[in-house]
């Protein structure tokens, strides 16, 4: 008589039922962060072609579309701005009249309860697209601190919940930290974009929010995409800052960074699955090469179970409702 194994693992796989009891990884709509990109006028929605279903938003029309987000389950917005202007300085960032600033506002005034996270950089706002104050075409990094550190502040004063410091410069945390705390602004969480690559996935990205640099590139203040150690470092100084949160970016390419930051780094984590990744599955499923809708879910699971607490997904609504 054949003798089989007294554990059979597939006993628990046989219904939905029983899958969904001993599932370790679980996915909801409370852990998505949906993204906006903001931009001046009224009635404005400007579909971008790389990333279809997403759009560029004036505030009247993203307030409609956030006020859908709490019977989603969806708890916080992430915003991005269109400046009018731009300039060398990137002013619109920290003016109190910003695209940003109106925004938050008018979030607060139509869902009180809705989360609201600031991107924190400049490079949307610059005429050379770089992410702070050049000098002789570099970056100056303690020189462009001030004005990341206003703008924080400008937030904060707009009714900002979470402001994120993105532009993966030294000290920027502390800046803001400092900035904030000087305000009475110390309820303001920091969630820090502590581990963010230098990184192929972000070309939608600069259509969506028209901030590609005319020239050169941002490797020298952005990780290198071959070093896992250096994340660790950068989160841990973040940390050491006055970072709330922490965020790995991009996402699926780098799960094994959200796991080794997950391991290292008792408190909440994020995980950005940014346009490249998008675009990659709507090009996919536009062309009947995958099953969409489980992509983004199977995706969005991969995130989590990598790690992270948090998920900045521009899936996020169609993902809950699928939830």
């Amino acid at each position: 008589m054949s003798v089989f194994p007294a554990s059979r693992l597939r006993r628990l796989r046989r219904t939905d039922t029983l899958r969904a009891m001993v599932r370790e990884t679980t996915l909801a709509p409370g852990d998505f962060i949906l993204p906006f990109f903001v931009t001046h006028g009224r009635g404005v929605r400007n579909e971008i072609g790389s990333m279809p279903g997403v759009h560029q938003l004036s505030v009247d029309e993203m307030v409609r579309d956030v006020r859908d987000l709490p019977g989603l389950g969806i708890p916080a917005v992430l915003l991005f701005g269109l400046p009018a202007a731009k300039d060398p300085y990137g002013r619109e960032a920290y003016a109190p009249d910003g695209i940003v600033q109106q925004a938050m506002r008018a979030i607060k005034d139509a869902s009180p309860e809705t989360i609201v996270v600031g991107d924190v950089c400049l490079c949307e706002y610059t005429d050379h697209g770089h992410c702070g104050v050049l000098r002789e075409g570099q970056l100056d990094n303690d020189a462009t601190l001030e004005n990341l550190a206003n703008t924080a502040v400008s937030y904060a004063k707009a009714g900002v919940d979470v402001v994120a410091p993105s532009g993966m410069l030294d000290g920027f945390v502390g800046a803001c930290r400092e900035s904030l705390d000087e305000q009475h602004f110390d309820q303001v969480a920091i969630m820090a974009y502590s581990a963010k690559y230098a990184s192929a996935y972000y070309g939608p990205f600069r259509e969506a929010a028209d901030s590609a640099p005319q020239v050169g590139d941002r490797k020298g203040h952005q990780m290198d995409p071959c070093n896992v150690a250096e994340a660790i470092r950068e989160v841990a100084m973040d940390v050491a800052e006055g970072a709330d949160v922490v965020m790995v970016k991009p996402a699926l390419a780098y799960l094994d960074v959200i796991r080794a930051v997950s391991d290292e780094i008792n408190m909440p984590i994020a995980a950005y699955a940014v346009s490249g990744e998008y675009a990659m599955i709507e090009a996919a499923a536009e062309r009947g090469w995958i099953d969409r809708e489980r992509i983004v879910l199977e995706t969005l699971t991969g995130i989590r179970r990598a790690g992270a607490d948090i998920i900045i997904t521009y899936y996020a609504r169609e993902a809950a409702r699928l939830l």
